[in-house]
């Protein structure tokens, strides 16, 4: 019997020359001219300036903002964003928002999922733009409140026109400005946009292959610091796809997330407002419940054994005390919403918010003992 092939999905050769020369410019022209003539201190100065701008651009812009409306920002603020988006040449900010959103929606389909990593690290870092497959076409349905904002429309119908402007008019003016034409428009031009583009490609491949899964393994997604370092915050990707629409992705104080940090600066200037935040207690007990499965598959590799029996019973117990300080929690937060509603007394709000707190303590010391159970299972 013959098999029956499918024919490879259709070249996108726009795309895929555009990386092709801008990576042989990166590679080749960029080194020599290095050595041939030199760089002014000023270019790697714009260089660094311009790289650490595009990723503000696209973490804060269009992921966190456009795509998952973590927060409020005003309009000055939306068209910087728009602008850097232009000049990090990863499509308008609607088209983006839209197979981002797809993407969260049907997360590890290969079929769906725009660049989905079950389908291996080059097409979800850079293989699913080469070609026009059919998981790769936008559903703009899913954006339809974008739609409806006029400055993203207008970034949408001129984005050609303002990313030639921000990676070839700008450079040119600023090599014009400092006398280094053609190494301002290698360095900000060239080699600023391949390394923005594959720094942030890094988040849809090895964000989901590399690093742990502290909040939930349902999906591919890591959560890793290195690459949570070179993209702005965004290597916590583990927490990112179970609070989406949470402003932060290093959630804890001393995780490295500038852009979450930008926001707050945003926020400060008056620029930036509504900042979403998951309660801590959802995030725990996001943690805990990830706990619990571990250890529930660790107990599988080990039945039988004496001391597996004790830490099971263990275990249970744990299990049926963090079911108890959940329920807890939910009554008193709809006890705190109803006393809101009937404008209660003030102590009445606090004593509630003083109870919460607590059941948030519980669960950090319930946390720190599966650790424990976990390391012994080990």
């Amino acid at each position: 019997m013959s098999l029956i092939r499918t024919p490879p999905a259709p070249m996108n050769w726009v795309t895929t020359m555009m990386f092709v020369l801008t990576t042989l410019g990166a590679v080749v022209l960029v080194p020599w001219y290095g050595i041939a003539h030199g760089y002014q201190a000023s270019t790697w100065v714009f260089f660094a300036v311009f790289l650490i701008a595009n990723g503000i651009g696209i973490t804060c812009g269009y992921h966190r903002l456009f795509a998952h409306s973590t927060y409020e920002a005003h309009p000055a603020l939306r068209i910087f964003y728009l602008l850097l988006g232009a000049m990090a040449l990863q499509n308008s900010a609607l088209k983006w928002s839209a197979d981002h959103r797809v993407h969260h929606r049907h997360i590890d389909d290969p079929d769906q999922d725009p660049y989905c990593a079950r389908r291996g690290f080059w097409f979800s870092h850079i293989g699913w733009m080469l070609r026009n497959y059919p998981s790769g076409e936008s559903d703009y349905s899913t954006v339809r409140d974008l739609q409806r904002d006029p400055l993203i429309v207008w970034q949408h119908r001129h984005y050609l026109a303002l990313a030639l402007a921000m990676n070839i008019a700008l450079p040119f003016a600023l090599g014009w400005l400092t006398g280094d034409i053609a190494g301002m428009l290698l360095l900000v031009g060239v080699l600023r946009l391949v390394v923005s583009h594959h720094v942030t490609f890094f988040i849809n491949s090895l964000a989901h292959m590399w690093g742990s899964q502290p909040y939930t393994d349902e999906n591919t997604a890591r959560d890793n610091f290195v690459l949570a370092f070179l993209t702005y915050g965004e290597g916590y990707h583990n927490f990112h796809h179970m609070f989406a629409h949470d402003y932060r992705n290093g959630v804890r104080p001393w995780q490295w997330d500038p852009s979450k940090w930008f926001i707050r600066a945003m926020q400060g200037l008056g620029l930036a407002r509504n900042l979403k935040r998951v309660p801590w207690f959802k995030i725990q007990r996001a943690m805990i419940d990830a706990q619990f499965r571990r250890a529930e598959q660790q107990l599988a590799r080990h039945p039988g054994r004496a001391q597996i029996e004790q830490l099971r019973k263990r275990i249970a117990e744990e299990y049926e005390s963090f079911c108890k300080v959940v329920s807890a929690w939910t009554d008193l937060r709809e006890q705190l919403n109803q006393a809101k509603r009937a404008v209660a007394e003030r102590w009445e709000h606090s004593t509630i918010q003083l109870r919460l707190r607590e059941l948030e303590y519980e669960l950090n010391f319930q946390h720190r003992r599966m650790r424990l159970l976990q390391a012994q299972l080990n």
